[in-house]
C-alpha cells in the first residue's frame, strides 16, 4: 500500500512481505497494478526461499535483477549455475531460457524488471 502524507508526486511503495504470492516457484509481488503508475516496463519484488527453484521459462522481453539481498544462482539450459549475491545485476536476453535457485539457507530476494526488446 503505498504511504499517504508525502509531498504531490512522491510515491513510497513499501515491500510489504505478507501481501507476497507463490508463484512459479517463488514468492513475488506484482509491480502493477499501481493507481496513477504508468512505466514502459513491468515488474517484480521476488523472493526466493531457501531450496526453492524457479520454473525453467523464457520470454519475448529482455529482463534485469537487481540482487537485493542474499545469495542465488541464475541457471541457464548449458547446465551452467551462475553465482549472484546482493549488489549484482543480471542482464538477460530475450528468448533465453533461464531458472533462479537458492541452494543457500537464507532468502534471496530481487526485483525483476521486464520490458519489450
Amino acid at each position: 500500500m503505498p504511504e499517504t502524507g508525502l509531498p504531490p508526486g512522491l510515491v513510497i511503495r513499501r515491500q510489504e512481505p505478507e501481501g507476497l504470492e507463490r508463484a512459479h516457484g517463488l514468492d513475488l509481488k506484482l509491480l502493477h497494478p499501481w493507481d496513477g503508475l504508468t512505466a514502459p516496463f513491468h515488474g517484480a519484488w521476488c523472493v526466493l526461499r531457501p531450496g526453492d527453484l524457479t520454473d525453467t521459462h523464457q520470454h519475448t522481453e529482455r529482463e534485469l535483477f537487481i540482487c537485493i539481498s542474499g545469495r542465488g544462482e541464475v541457471r541457464t539450459p548449458d547446465g551452467h549455475r551462475h553465482p549472484v549475491a546482493a549488489g549484482d545485476l543480471v542482464l538477460l536476453p530475450a528468448d533465453s531460457d533461464h531458472a533462479v535457485a537458492n541452494p543457500h539457507d537464507t532468502d534471496f530476494a530481487y526485483y525483476a524488471i521486464w520490458w519489450q526488446a
